[in-house]
């Protein structure tokens, strides 16, 4: 694992369009195809919807953000690492914070197509529950839980 001095924060408004870049970027990557909301949609979901019923975090390296979460006691609702960083350990920090503050089961949900997504989760505990889900994108998902076993 790379060590990288990661600081995870609360998210502000003032880091909304440097998050949604890495995120959209980064979700791009892992579906193969582009966001079909604009920025400014993006941005304002994230101030005005995300944050207001998820506790959002950021993990900073240098200032610059290179990962997110977006939990609440019992739910993942994102979870991206900027395509640069991943597989340095950041989305298990992430994680880890989610995990440290559920109520001991939380449940996910990640895009079939996303092989990377599925295994970093299966690694970490999680098992598939469902698979099959409705989402905007139009993709098949997989639903996954974890418990505190």
């Amino acid at each position: 694992m790379a060590h990288f001095n990661v600081d995870i924060v609360h998210y502000h408004p003032q880091f909304a369009e440097a998050t949604v870049k890495m995120w959209r970027d980064s979700k791009e990557k892992a579906i193969g195809q582009k966001e079909m909301h604009s920025f400014d949609r993006h941005v304002y979901f994230l101030n005005h919807i995300l944050s207001a019923h998820y506790k959002v975090e950021l993990a900073l390296i240098d200032e610059q953000i290179v990962g997110m979460v977006a939990y609440k006691a019992d739910e993942i609702s994102q979870l991206y690492v900027d395509v640069n960083y991943q597989r340095g350990g950041i989305g298990q920090l992430l994680l880890e914070r989610a995990k440290a503050e559920s109520n001991g089961k939380l449940t996910l949900r990640t895009f079939e197509q996303n092989k990377n997504a599925q295994r970093f989760y299966e690694k970490h505990g999680f098992s598939i529950i469902k698979r099959g889900g409705e989402n905007e994108e139009k993709l098949p998902d997989i639903t996954y839980e974890w418990t505190n076993k």
